[in-house]
């Protein structure tokens, strides 16, 4: 049975923000939200419609500029990879469980990496699934 993939996690007035899907249409963000419990769950939903519907997070602590064209979302204490795109989207790369002050290199790299097979795709025209 298909199963068309859940891209959109919030969509604000300024920003909608989605989930990233790999090539084999996996979603390791979603994957890793989803497996929250519901309080954390809140918390970031909470991060996303502030998101959404004001278009920024000034406080630090919740949302930050990583380099390389890369933001967190810090639900304390988990940690929500993204990039922006045209269209006024937010893309959520891959998330993690922050154990460390620094971000951890892989998991930035595994984002920069999802954000260039994303762009890749999407000029291809083989990111979002085609409507049935």
């Amino acid at each position: 049975m298909f199963m068309p993939k859940e891209y959109i996690a919030y969509k604000g007035q300024e920003f909608t923000i989605e989930w990233y899907y790999s090539p084999k249409g996996q979603s390791q963000a979603l994957q890793y939200y989803q497996e929250l419990n519901v309080s954390d769950r809140i918390k970031v939903l909470k991060l996303f419609k502030l998101m959404g519907d004001i278009g920024k997070i000034r406080d630090e602590t919740k949302f930050r500029n990583e380099g390389d064209k890369i933001y967190a979302f810090k639900p304390q204490p988990h940690r929500f990879l993204s990039f922006f795109v045209e269209g006024k989207k937010i893309i959520v790369t891959n998330a993690f469980w922050k154990k460390q002050d620094k971000l951890p290199q892989g998991e930035k790299t595994k984002a920069v990496s999802d954000m260039k097979s994303y762009k890749q795709r999407v000029n291809e025209g083989t990111y979002y699934e085609k409507e049935k």
